[in-house]
């Protein structure tokens, strides 16, 4: 989830329950990993390797704050699997991080790369504690101070990260600018690939701004072509408008779609004629939440759920849409542009409504896509134009969405399932390939 470099970092999602008291977020993604692993019958073997990630590496870091005082912050780094290439996944600044959290958010990139083809493995980490409090300097000096001490568990055909919440491009930069002072001079010039998600200035690449935002609207368009649905003139409520949220509500709009209801850390927002995305994002950048605008009304959480819509986008943190939020949605599309947001009792609920849920590991999947081309354009001293970048995007998200449906069609499954089901068969066969060593 990248923003504006000059942009502070997002101010993290608060929500009525804590992220620790929701559940296990990793065994929450093995549990629904391992139903796909049965579905496709998994080499047992495999099967053992995958429940656990090759690395989890935990760092306690002092730094000197503006006022002279010296602070410690813990930092994670977990390497899922890397059996089809470089490990590859964001860094979150969140007060609430934690280490099952970055096992889930890894294993999911694991099989979300899987699934699209692209040869970076699944890693995630990231620090606990909230940007918001901090001040420029310290942000960069906790980020540089942290990149230093992750030393060689990064690198460009290592591990690459991406920011995610709470961090942004300018965090990339500056982990990018570390890590390059770090290696050999020589090399100084050829590692500008250890991390994606830069600004354009400093090598990162048009697109990757909008791409994961991108991405949700791609299946969108693709869900309508197919259900003979009409965009123009839909009620669509996203939640969390953040990076993903926001260009997911401007581009949508572009298709004339309606964004009538909207929530985020703040609080929650609805007007039934319409909330202009360009205005709202104007008012976010300024704010830092949607609850203050002026163009639409104050509502609860419950309301916003309950707003009459076609489309619904969990765009913010993950678990946020449970049992009861599944009961009173009258969506007929959920797209999940955050990561794990649906539980999956929840999903149930949703699947028995006759509700069409696109999963997270298939929409959300445009930062890594584009993360990818940054990656390519890095490593061959390259620069695409923003068109190029586009429409290499719409072309692989198209496809696998098209994948993915003929997959659930054949073996009469979700379309969770059928992601994850795709992603372990491809692993799979890369592991027999390959053996074990030694």
């Amino acid at each position: 989830m990248t923003q504006d470099a000059k942009a502070s970092p997002a101010k993290p999602a608060e929500t009525t329950t804590s992220l620790k008291d929701r559940g296990n977020l990793f065994e929450i993604a093995m549990r629904q990993i391992e139903k796909a692993a049965k579905l496709v019958k998994l080499d047992r073997d495999v099967w053992e390797i995958l429940q656990q990630p090759k690395n989890e590496i935990l760092v306690n870091f002092p730094v000197r704050m503006d006022d002279g005082k010296i602070q410690l912050f813990k930092g994670y780094r977990v390497q899922h699997n890397n059996i089809m290439g470089p490990y590859k996944g964001g860094m979150r600044y969140h007060p609430e991080a934690n280490l099952d959290e970055m096992k889930a958010l890894a294993a999911w990139m694991t099989y979300k790369s899987a699934l699209h083809e692209i040869p970076f493995g699944g890693g995630k980490g990231g620090i606990k504690f909230d940007p918001t409090k901090h001040s420029k300097s310290e942000l960069e000096r906790i980020t540089r101070r942290f990149t230093h001490a992750l030393g060689t568990n990064i690198g460009p055909s290592w591990d690459i990260p991406a920011p995610d919440v709470g961090s942004n491009e300018q965090t990339m930069v500056w982990m990018m600018d570390t890590y390059a002072n770090v290696v050999g001079s020589s090399e100084r010039h050829m590692v500008s690939g250890v991390v994606t998600g830069k600004s354009v200035t400093a090598g990162g690449s048009y697109g990757r701004r909008e791409a994961t935002g991108a991405g949700v609207m791609h299946c969108i368009v693709q869900w309508a072509k197919d259900n003979n649905f009409n965009l123009d003139g839909c009620h669509v409520i996203i939640q969390g408008f953040g990076n993903v949220g926001s260009f997911a509500a401007r581009l949508l709009a572009q298709k004339g779609a309606v964004i009538v209801g909207v929530g985020d850390h703040g609080g929650y927002i609805a007007n039934p004629e319409g909330i202009n995305p360009h205005k709202l994002s104007e008012h976010v950048s300024k704010a830092g939440t949607v609850a203050t605008y002026k163009g639409a009304a104050k509502i609860t959480r419950d309301e916003f759920f309950a707003l009459d819509c076609a489309i619904f986008v969990p765009a913010a943190l993950e678990l946020e849409l449970g049992v009861k939020e599944a009961k009173a949605l009258k969506a007929q599309l959920v797209v999940e542009g955050a990561n794990g947001p649906t539980y999956p009792e929840a999903e149930d609920i949703l699947l028995e409504k006759g509700v069409s849920v696109i999963p997270d590991i298939l929409c959300n999947s445009g930062g890594v896509i584009v993360s990818y081309y940054e990656w390519l354009q890095n490593k061959r001293s390259e620069r695409w134009d923003h068109a190029d970048v586009l429409e290499r995007l719409e072309t692989r998200m198209t496809r696998t969405y098209h994948d993915v449906s003929q997959y659930a069609t054949k073996h009469k499954c979700d379309w969770r399932t059928a992601s994850y089901a795709m992603g372990l068969e491809r692993i799979e066969r890369c592991y027999k390939e390959r053996g074990i060593f030694p």
